[in-house]
């Protein structure tokens, strides 16, 4: 099994009947799959609520996280909102919900012109998020501790080396995050934040997904959007709409830009999706940039 495979697939006639058992108010006019990541199968049921079905066990903590702390954030960017909150029962073993419909797409393929209108919305939803006290697990997947995640960047580095090169700069970025101090949790975090959680519509930033991993860590975990979505020569404005930041920060951040786009790359190809595969490798470009 890949480590994106799923242990239940939910299809259409799943999530019918789930529905039709535990929101009968549910209408249900239409439901059409519109997306599957590696944490869940999501189902557009008419053209208004967006349901998520988890796709593996090791998940279901972040679903529950995400029942939970969603409605008590506040961003100026749409977010799902669980209004509908399915519990575990003999069709399915796992929680899940429905949210209204967000209108937009991943962001994949853009320009630079959209990624550099992006780049001051992107920063003023980070800077209210990462405002935010809120009591919750610290640094789920250790992101922000580079003596456990730079190893791994250089796994999944090696694991692409049939489709990018790694230019030197590379290892001299960690090398030196090598001898980072551990991180301090100081903000809450999306935790799992790249181009595919992004959703742009009419080139704008409409929404953003999938926060299974929100948690307290570093900004960092956040800011590698700096060096992997947004264009170089909009990075200090970005970081001007953001407001300080550590450069230990802002190292781990491009470690961590280095190791998602890796991984997401190789998701790409092994799931043969080209857009994928092909945005992650143009954002490794750029953070060595």
């Amino acid at each position: 099994m890949s480590d994106w495979a799923a242990e239940i697939a939910v299809d259409e006639q799943l999530a019918n009947q789930l529905l039709a058992v535990q929101f009968p108010d549910v209408p249900v006019r239409s439901l059409v799959a519109v997306g599957e990541g590696w944490d869940y199968s999501v189902f557009l049921v008419d053209d208004e609520w967006v349901f998520r079905f988890p796709r593996r066990e090791v998940v279901v903590p972040g679903t529950e996280r995400e029942i939970a702390v969603l409605p008590l954030l506040e961003v100026p960017t749409a977010i799902p909102r669980p209004e509908y909150v399915g519990v575990p029962s003999d069709a399915f073993p796992w929680p899940f919900y429905g949210a209204r419909y967000i209108p937009g797409k991943e962001a994949v393929g853009l320009g630079d012109e959209t990624r550099q209108r992006l780049a001051r919305p992107l920063a003023r939803f980070l800077r209210a998020l990462h405002a935010h006290d809120l009591d919750l697990p610290v640094d789920l997947q250790r992101r922000s501790d580079m003596s456990f995640r730079v190893p791994r960047v250089r796994q999944a580095l090696s694991a692409i080396d049939d489709l990018w090169q790694s230019p030197p700069r590379v290892e001299e970025v960690l090398r030196e995050a090598e001898t980072l101090p551990p991180a301090e949790p100081t903000a809450v975090v999306h935790g799992d934040l790249h181009f595919r959680q992004l959703l742009v519509h009419e080139g704008e930033l409409s929404g953003v997904i999938d926060w299974v991993d929100v948690c307290r860590a570093d900004p960092g975990q956040d800011l590698q959007l700096v060096w992997s979505f947004v264009p170089p020569a909009s990075r200090a404005e970005f970081l001007r709409e953001y407001g300080p930041v550590s450069e230990d920060s802002l190292l781990r951040a491009r470690v961590l830009a280095l190791n998602l786009n890796a991984i997401l790359a190789r998701y790409g190809r092994d799931a043969a999706m080209p857009a994928v595969e092909s945005e992650a490798l143009a954002a490794l470009a750029r953070v060595v940039l």
